[in-house]
């Protein structure tokens, strides 16, 4: 799970939204910033309020901004929402006399959402940033400003160095925005090596120097000091970080005294909160007192010790044999194959009413000891080596019986709506539990909770062995209070469903309304609402998360022509903001393509020459992002409009492309174990780049090079046990179109229609199709989107020429897609990634929904990705 998305969850009900409209009535809309933030800016200086940061930036006497150095020693403050106030008008005070540039979080809920528990641990508890000239400055800023800040407290800031016992913090790293491909080519913030080399700036949560920046003589003392606090001297052996929250970590470790394995739970101080302000401590005491109070009930474990290190707070259980719930389902669910054995589905059914009887009971035990679990999930319920009893872990946001008080801290897919109080949280949790082991999708019911009344007809259509009360039950009591739904009717009817994906061209007809309705043009940073990448700089404008890939999904299924959203794009490129992306998928390149695709030529080659203007050739080689994307569009742009400087640059990135597929086919330097595959981030997308070059120029060498590109992501990928082909991610297989088989299985079919006797390093072609076949035709997919769905499944099943993919298979994944459809002001639509709300968008949303339903229910409009058109005959 994206922690990201609980955050981007919280302010509107139906989609992905920035924190900074959170309100308590759930209407998106600014809340109130602290009373610095409301300062007016002095004379001489700008600012820039983004939501997240206010910027002030002292200017030159023409009114441009004052130039410092792009990298350096910044300074962070830390502060807790007590101290907050006063540190930020103290660091203004301090910094606006001096012309010292700065920034800090302006409102108080921006400020706990860093701090919360599931918050980024490389940004929590930065509350402001300064930016010296140079070291000496920042030491002077750091004995000045400290001395004014002394006694303040905050969360640690475990990126940086702390200087002395207060609340400052310092780090190198950049001032200024410069942009970087890192190994897994993703953009990331850049700062100059000692070459002058542009490298990642390295924000992992710890302190380090980079090798070529001398540490400066007064940072010294402190890392003498960071670096005498030591946990040797403890009576327990650590060997393994089993995870890691803002709020500290949880490992694993050996009594040295006795033997005995046991599990260390770290709480930091002002850091991990909960809704209702507790931090990590507050609630790692509230862990402690209910495992005390359950003390021999063999439900949870039995409390060790309790310790104090450098303030951070210590629990000390035993350690609890097994593994946590979620982590059977890979390996036991039936649904993961395209036939599930009917035996294998009863067991399964059977060994879930097993697990759910022990779990329920563990609960009642843990009630009748006056405990409230208040956090009941998978990833909660220990199951042990026999595979059948349980026992439950993680009690920090526990509570008495008595209380009867509200939740604070839950996973989004069991959170109990606000009504539930008490022990009724935990039967809601249950009820959620007995839904999710079968179809572990209950986040949609922090959208829906009707959905779960579907969810259960599903379920019991899969395993037939199920009883119906069991569903029963449970969706009575999801949807108990729920609007919309009758008191008395039975549980899994009444309940109004959108239209079915497969009704088209209704479905069509009821998407692209409810993409309409969504839009927001009155708003600058993004028109259709999708996935939260569309929020970072230039997100709501391109092809893949943004209004760029919604108006092509319009424009290829036939919908009607949005003239008002075509005109929301032009105005919001003219110009592109600041350090947008260049992309295909990402960027400019994209927009230009689908802009030129809806007549807009001018503005598109406008677009052309502002990323021939940037250093697009140090872009990494994935067509997402990269090379091979903006190579496509340069060729396309060539070709329709005959700009000779346009093929030239085409040219030089299908040559750039060739060196980088050769480097990785004959050198070491990127690890295959490490090395991206896939359509999007993989060599797949090279290879679609050299194919259609090849098609156009006839070039041999362009054809032998996209053959060499895909052999090399098929190395990455693996048969599973029903004989599907994966990519193998190291933890993780993936089928999806995006990042998996099925998006080199579509760029593997356009290279074997031009060299069909193509060798693949010895696979067999056919076996390698069938092996993607199989794996885009399993039973459940747990996302609809279609970078990493259903949805991109059915686009490949649409598309390819594969013997067996038309049909049934194709039928059975449009029919399953209604699994996870939603209803949007009564319209057909999808959820987007981590299923917490709506998406609008084409990588994750209804509009990639929409397209690759049109592509298999429309063929003879030929709906398609761009530079993947269909295979298929209408």
């Amino acid at each position: 799970m994206d922690k990201r998305y609980e955050v981007y969850a919280l302010a509107d009900p139906d989609f992905y939204e920035t924190p900074e409209r959170l309100s308590a009535d759930g209407k998106a809309r600014p809340l109130p910033e602290f009373e610095t933030a409301r300062r007016e800016i002095p004379d001489g200086w700008r600012s820039d309020n983004n939501g997240e940061w206010l910027n002030l930036t002292p200017l030159e006497s023409d009114g441009t901004p004052r130039q410092g150095p792009a990298q350096g020693w910044k300074i962070h403050v830390s502060a807790t929402r007590t101290t907050a106030e006063r540190t930020a008008a103290t660091v203004w005070d301090y910094c606006v006399p001096r012309g010292i540039p700065f920034k800090f979080v302006p409102a108080p809920h921006v400020l706990h959402l860093r701090n919360a528990k599931y918050a980024g641990r490389d940004t929590s508890g930065k509350f402001v940033t300064i930016y010296p000239a140079d070291d000496d400055r920042c030491q002077q800023i750091l004995e000045e400003l400290g001395e004014l800040l002394r006694g303040g407290e905050g969360p640690y800031i475990l990126t940086d160095l702390r200087i002395g016992d207060g609340p400052l913090y310092v780090r190198y790293g950049a001032f200024s925005r410069r942009m970087v491909v890192n190994e897994r080519g993703t953009l990331v913030p850049a700062v100059e090596d000692g070459a002058g080399r542009l490298v990642p700036d390295n924000r992992e949560p710890a302190f380090q120097v980079p090798e070529w920046v001398p540490l400066p003589d007064f940072l010294k003392p402190h890392v003498d000091a960071r670096n005498a606090t030591t946990v040797t001297d403890l009576p327990y052996r650590f060997e393994k970080a089993l995870h890691f929250s803002n709020g500290g970590g949880v490992y694993r470790a050996t009594d040295t005294r006795d033997g005995r394995k046991v599990v260390l739970k770290e709480g930091r101080p002002h850091a991990g909160l909960a809704a209702d302000g507790a931090d990590a401590i507050a609630r790692l005491e509230r862990e402690k007192a209910a495992l005390e109070r359950l003390s021999g009930l063999g439900v949870a474990p039995e409390v060790r010790d309790w310790f104090l290190v450098d303030d951070h707070r210590f629990l000390v259980m035993d350690h609890v044999e097994g593994r946590p719930l979620n982590a059977f389902f890979a390996e036991r669910h039936p649904l993961l194959s395209p036939a599930p054995d009917p035996a294998a589905v009863a067991d399964y059914a059977a060994w879930v009413l097993r697990i759910n009887d022990a779990v329920e009971k563990a609960v009642a035990a843990v009630h009748e000891r006056g405990i409230v679990f208040n956090d009941l999930h998978l990833f909660n319920i220990m199951v042990a080596p026999d595979e059948e009893s349980v026992t439950l872990i993680d009690f920090e946001a526990a509570t008495r019986v008595e209380e009867n008080g509200s939740q604070m801290l839950a996973h989004p897919g069991f959170w109990a709506p606000l009504d539930r109080t008490g022990t009724d949280i935990d039967r809601y949790a249950l009820a959620c539990l007995r839904i999710a082991m079968f179809l572990p999708v209950t986040t949609l019911f922090v959208v829906d909770r009707s959905k779960a009344a579907h969810l259960a007809d599903i379920i019991a259509d899969e395993f037939p062995t199920v009883p119906r009360e069991f569903l029963d039950e449970a969706v009575a009591e999801i949807t108990r209070g729920a609007p919309g739904r009758p008191a008395g009717t039975r549980a899994a009817s009444g309940v109004p469903r959108p239209v079915e994906p497969a009704d088209w061209p209704n479905s069509r007809d009821s998407m692209v309304a409810g993409i309409l309705a969504s839009a927001t043009p009155d708003r600058d940073d993004r028109l259709f609402p999708g996935d939260v990448v569309q929020f970072a700089t230039g997100g709501g404008l391109g092809l893949a998360y943004g209004a760029a890939g919604v108006l092509h999904a319009l424009t290829e299924t036939g919908a009607a022509r949005y003239e008002q959203g075509e005109r929301w794009l032009l105005d919001h490129t003219d110009p592109v903001p600041p350090g947008t992306a260049l992309g295909l998928y990402d960027g400019i390149a994209g927009i230009a393509y689908v802009l030129d695709r809806l007549g807009h030529r001018q503005r598109a080659l406008d677009l052309t020459e502002r990323l021939l203007s940037e250093k697009w050739q140090r872009l990494a080689v994935g067509l997402h992002s990269g090379l091979a994307g903006v190579g496509l569009v340069l060729d396309h742009l060539a070709r329709t409009t005959g700009e000779s400087t346009l093929a030239d640059r085409a040219r030089e990135a299908a040559h750039l492309v060739a060196d980088r597929i050769t480097e990785v086919g004959t050198t070491d330097r990127v690890p295959t174990s490490k090395r991206r595959a896939g359509l999007m981030r993989g060599l797949s997308g090279p290879a679609l780049f050299l194919l259609r070059r090849h098609e156009h120029t006839g070039s041999a060498d362009c054809l032998r090079l996209a053959g060499e590109a895909l052999e090399l992501d098929l190395d990455r990928c693996r048969k599973s046990s029903d004989g599907g082909l994966h990519v193998d991610e190291g933890w993780r297989t993936m089928p999806y179109l995006g990042d998996g088989s099925a998006g080199v299985g579509m760029v593997l079919d356009d290279y074997l229609r031009a060299a069909p006797d193509a060798p693949l390093g010895g696979r067999p072609a056919q076996e390698v199709r069938q092996g993607v076949l199989t794996a885009a035709t399993s039973r459940f997919y747990v996302q609809p989107g279609l970078f990493e769905g259903r949805a991109g499944m059915i686009l490949h099943l649409a598309r390819t020429t594969t013997p067996g993919a038309a049909g049934e298979p194709l039928a059975a994944q449009i029919d399953a897609l209604s699994w996870l459809s939603m209803r949007y002001q009564d319209h057909l639509a999808f959820p987007g990634h981590q299923m917490m709300r709506l998406s609008m968008d084409l990588g994750t949303g209804t509009a990639g929904c929409l397209l690759a339903l049109s592509a298999a229910l429309d063929p003879d409009r030929g709906a398609h990705l761009p530079f993947l058109p269909p295979l298929r005959q209408p």
